[in-house]
């Protein structure tokens, strides 16, 4: 019985009516083990009212938040860009409506350009904000990250009025997204309307002149500075780049260079126009007066070269005794090769800087400063020395002189307008920006004279030989007074017949310019046009990058738009 009841680590108790066994140290573990579970289900429920509160009282606004912006959606409305009109009110450019019940992240509206080749260098293309473009905004409503923005032209100059405010639309989406309703729409706020001065048949006329050739067109109204037409051949597609064709990067490395501007980023010598300024210096510094004569012999000496008068080397004929008028008039080498040797070439950089030569006309556009070359200059980046030839081709307008199309449309104002020079503009109705020069009237007359000659028989400017156009009005009035079925052919004969034309008075000055591509290559043709002589409303100045002959090949294209201008009926 002692061993029965003797206490062990495993002790054994029978039981006579059967074989069942208790073990002590059995039934402590299974209380360990149910402690252990009991305690894991407690830290289990801890850690989930601790988790439960933490989701639900410290961060359950934060998730509340979360859950908001999964099912509200902010979609970014695009302000409709505005429009871009001519002078008459005519669409250049616009966009169309935004696609209101479009659940995409941006609602869109895509830009329409109305004309394309035609305006291209004056209007200029959109694209994407780069990181620069947003960088360095300046407008007050700032650009956002893929917005459009003008990269060129008037869509760049004038951004920030065409660019409106951006509106936003808050909608309702369930777990999959798909669109619910819409709570909220703050409206976009539309681009300002841009109206330029441009006159939009002028500028289609200008451009149809010029589109198979490489060069520039700037028409201005000499009473304002208002631009009324601005081409640059050869030209490329705006809406290619609204639409983000591929053929855009062709733009970017062709031989053309179709997104060169010529009207404003190249520079070219300004052949014999340029012997105006010179003719102003001269007079002005009493270098020369209107009695001055200078004997054309057809060549004159500077060391051991010659310079021909261009009369002499194309026909082999000299001009005898020459005046200011006449040398205008017949843009005479031999006079200005003496008077620029005179007034030295200090005296012309002096006088050509007056004008505006050598240096941006801060239009908007990208702009070359062109070069008017100085001894020193030829010193400092030539490393040679100047010569009396270097004066001579200074002083017709040659060697290393040069000048933008638009500087020189710029700089031949005055003689329009009497001594009056207004800054360019291509806003309609912008307040003008001018200032009178001190040029004396004696002067201003007798260059104003020498321009008329040289659009007179006689003179350099043939094309405008007894220029005149249709009197619109008169033919008009003559077709209202005749029958229906007669017009057609009255109208052909009233077009030809000389009583129903009115002659325009137009004073002009070719040029012709060497490239500096070397000898051998085709001159630059260059002709500016002021009309009526009397009292100006439009002055046209052509470049036709190595086209010939200015007479022969840029006169007939100012002819052209001089024409289309004066035969307007409205």
């Amino acid at each position: 019985m002692k061993r029965l009841f003797q206490k062990r680590l495993i002790p054994v108790s029978r039981i006579t009516t059967g074989e069942m066994r208790f073990e002590k140290g059995h039934d402590v573990h299974k209380v360990i083990y149910l402690f252990i579970f009991i305690a894991l289900i407690g830290i289990g429920f801890g850690v989930l009212l601790f988790r439960l509160f933490q989701l639900t009282i410290v961060k359950g606004a934060y998730y509340l938040r979360l859950s908001e912006e999964n099912r509200i959606r902010e979609i970014v409305i695009e302000a409709t860009r505005g429009k871009i009109i001519d002078r008459k009110g005519m669409t250049i450019a616009e966009n169309t409506d935004a696609n209101a019940g479009d659940v995409s992240p941006r609602i869109t509206s895509k830009r329409h350009y109305d004309t394309r080749e035609e305006t291209a260098h004056l209007i200029g293309y959109r694209q994407v904000a780069d990181k620069n473009d947003l960088k360095n905004d300046l407008c007050l409503q700032k650009l956002r990250l893929g917005d459009k923005t003008g990269k060129k032209g008037i869509e760049r100059i004038y951004d920030c009025e065409l660019r409106g405010s951006a509106g936003e639309k808050v909608t309702e989406v369930d777990a999959r997204g798909t669109y619910l309703r819409t709570i909220a729409v703050l409206p976009p706020v539309e681009g300002k309307t841009v109206q330029l001065s441009i006159d939009l048949d002028l500028q289609k006329k200008a451009y149809d002149a010029l589109k198979n050739k490489k060069g520039a067109a700037v028409v201005t109204n000499p009473k304002t500075g208002e631009i009324l037409a601005f081409v640059s051949t050869p030209s490329y597609n705006p809406q290619e780049f609204e639409d983000g064709a591929p053929q855009v990067s062709a733009y970017f490395s062709g031989p053309d260079k179709a997104l060169f501007n010529r009207a404003t980023e190249a520079t070219y010598p300004p052949g014999s126009i340029f012997k105006l300024f010179v003719a102003v210096g001269a007079l002005e510094d009493h270098i020369i007066d209107d009695t001055t004569i200078i004997q054309d012999n057809g060549s004159i000496k500077a060391g051991g070269l010659s310079f021909g008068n261009w009369y002499f080397l194309e026909y082999g004929k000299t001009e005898g005794p020459v005046n200011i008028i006449k040398a205008i008039k017949r843009s005479n080498d031999i006079f200005f090769y003496q008077v620029g040797n005179k007034l030295g070439p200090a005296g012309i950089k002096k006088w050509a800087s007056f004008f505006g030569f050598g240096s941006p006309l801060h239009s908007g556009f990208d702009e070359a400063e062109g070069l008017i070359p100085s001894p020193f200059w030829k010193e400092e980046v030539l490393k040679e020395r100047w010569y009396t030839g270097d004066t001579y081709n200074m002083s017709i307008g040659q060697g290393y002189t040069l000048v933008s199309p638009l500087q020189l449309a710029h700089a031949v104002l005055p003689f329009a307008t009497g001594g009056v020079q207004c800054n360019p503009s291509f806003i309609k109705n912008a307040p003008p920006i001018c200032k009178r020069l001190s040029i004396s009237s004696k002067t201003m007359s007798l260059i104003r004279e020498g321009m008329k000659e040289a659009c007179s028989p006689g003179g350099t400017g043939w094309p405008f030989f007894n220029f005149s156009v249709k009197n619109i009005e008169m033919i008009e009035k003559k077709l209202s007074e005749t029958p229906e079925n007669k017009k057609a052919s009255v109208e052909a004969a009233l077009n030809r017949d000389p009583a129903y034309h009115k002659p325009i008075q137009t004073a002009c000055k070719t040029g012709t310019a060497e490239s500096s591509q070397g000898a051998g290559t085709t001159p630059h043709a260059w002709f500016t046009a002021f009309a009526p002589f009397d009292d100006p409303e439009i002055a046209v100045t052509v470049l036709v990058e190595q086209g010939g002959q200015g007479s022969d090949i840029a006169g007939p294209i100012v002819k052209d738009i001089l024409t289309s201008y004066f035969e307007r009926s409205e």
